[in-house]
Order: structure tokens, then sequence, then C-alpha cells
């Protein structure tokens, strides 16, 4: 998968993006938007920068990837089925009682998943912790943190910002998916982060900022990262709540909500 140059990736998002419109529909519930603006992102990560292997989930030398915005499951399980942690055909159990892809993910459960993820702001300091142990246990994996804007609220967020760098964890790269809505609402008016870049320079982390749905700059702000020695590094993605269908994009009110039959049609039809 680390051949696939920029236009499989694309095509690989966009297959992606399909699925979470399936997945979702079926099940009559989910979270559409944070799913599918954080498509191109975890795209990236899984099919051409993490190290990890489908036929061994707990592989001791694998990447570590925390999905703090736990909402946004269906897009990673998306990853996972298309990567062959288990067969696609399970992406239609989502949320079923007695499944294995919960609404949000459960390490327990699900193959891949590195962390239980549920309650907002706590996935930053989980892989701050798996930082630190593979700087302890001498390990040369690198711990990959997606981060909601929204999710930024949350005061846990800045006490692990605090840490990072006081510990100089250099083999560590956050990722905040900044499609400016969260549940109800735009993020500059429930609780502007602005300057969010200067924030987290103050806290003296590497900072880059890009277009978290062009392919070649997050593949290349992921890379970077890789070379920064002594701090921390986050990449704030610019992104569009609910990318790549025209009436989600945007639009606060398919935060969490499933698309009827006839909606389902028109976005798989958009992403065809």
């Amino acid at each position: 998968m680390t051949d696939y140059n920029i236009t499989d990736l694309e095509n690989t998002a966009r297959k992606l993006r399909r699925h979470v419109i399936n997945m979702i529909s079926t099940a009559g519930s989910g979270h559409p938007g944070g799913s599918l603006s954080a498509a191109d992102i975890v795209t990236a990560l899984y099919f051409k920068i993490m190290r990890h292997d489908p036929g061994q989930p707990q592989w001791p030398e694998r990447d570590r990837f925390v999905l703090s915005k736990g909402h946004a499951a269906p897009i990673l399980y998306a990853a996972l089925a298309e990567c062959g942690y288990f067969p696609v055909d399970l992406l239609t159990t989502l949320r079923k009682t007695g499944a294995c892809l919960q609404g949000h993910t459960d390490s327990r459960l699900t193959p891949g998943v590195d962390v239980s993820a549920g309650s907002l702001g706590q996935g930053l300091s989980v892989g701050i912790g798996m930082a630190l142990a593979a700087r302890l246990d001498k390990k040369d994996y690198r711990t990959y943190i997606l981060l909601g804007d929204g999710e930024c609220d949350e005061g846990q967020v800045w006490e692990a910002a605090m840490f990072a760098p006081n510990y100089k964890l250099d083999n560590i790269t956050a990722i905040v998916d900044y499609n400016s809505l969260q549940l109800d609402g735009f993020t500059k008016d429930i609780m502007n982060l602005e300057p969010f870049m200067d924030k987290w320079r103050s806290f003296k982390w590497e900072v880059m900022e890009i277009d978290g749905h062009a392919m070649q700059q997050i593949i290349d702000a992921i890379r970077q990262a890789k070379t920064v020695k002594g701090r921390p590094t986050v990449i704030v993605a610019h992104t569009i709540k609910g990318k790549g269908v025209s009436f989600m994009e945007n639009n606060v009110d398919w935060h969490g909500k499933a698309p009827n039959k006839s909606e389902t049609e028109i976005a798989l039809k958009e992403l065809s």
C-alpha cells in the first residue's frame, strides 16, 4: 500500500467515503460529517504513511493510531476493512447489537483499533502515553492522534499539550481535523479556538498548517513531522465537514444524522 500514488490515494479516499455513507445509512444512525472530513487524512496514514500489518493487528513494532474524535469511527472502520483487518462485508453491521463495529471505537472488539474512544478530549493524553512508552521501551514506532477542532474545547487536550513538549516527545504527531463545525454550530460561535496555531506554538509544539483535502500536502506534512527533533508536532488540517457530498458540506445538520434512501443515492452518485 505504501506504493500508492496520489491518484490511488484519492480514489481510495473516495471509496472510503462511499463506505461511510452506506454504513451510516444502513445503521440508521452515525456521524457522517466528521467521518467525511477526515477521510483524506485517514487514507494518507493507513495507505501511505503508517507501518502496520493487517495480519498482525497487535504487532509490537506497528505505528499507533488514536482516533480521539471517536464518533468518526466509520471512516476508521472503512480504512481498516479496505486494508484487510476484517472483511468489508462487516461494515454493514455498524452499530448493531453484538457487532464488533460499534458507534465509537472499542479496542476489545475491533481488530486494528488501538484505543477505545467515546469521551472527547482524552485521545491526546493516551497517544502521548504510547509515545512515552515507546521511548522507555526503546521502540521506534510512531504515534498519530486525530483530534476534532470542537474537541479542543476540552481542558484535558491542553494539559496533554503541556506534557509532550516538557518531555521532548518527538515520536508523536497530532493532527487536528479543523472543519470549523461541532455538534450544534460553528466552533467560532461556541468556543472560539483562535488564534489556534499560536496556542500550540506557545505550548512549544512544532506547528504545520495544511489543506486537509490536498493529499500531497497531507503526506508532505506527516513526513516532515518525522524529521522534527526534540518536540512534538501538530498538523492543523483545514477541512470541510461532510466533504464530498454537496448537501452535507459545511452543514451542521449532518454532524450526527443518517441519510435516508434518496439522500444516500444522491450521496453515492456524487462520490462515484
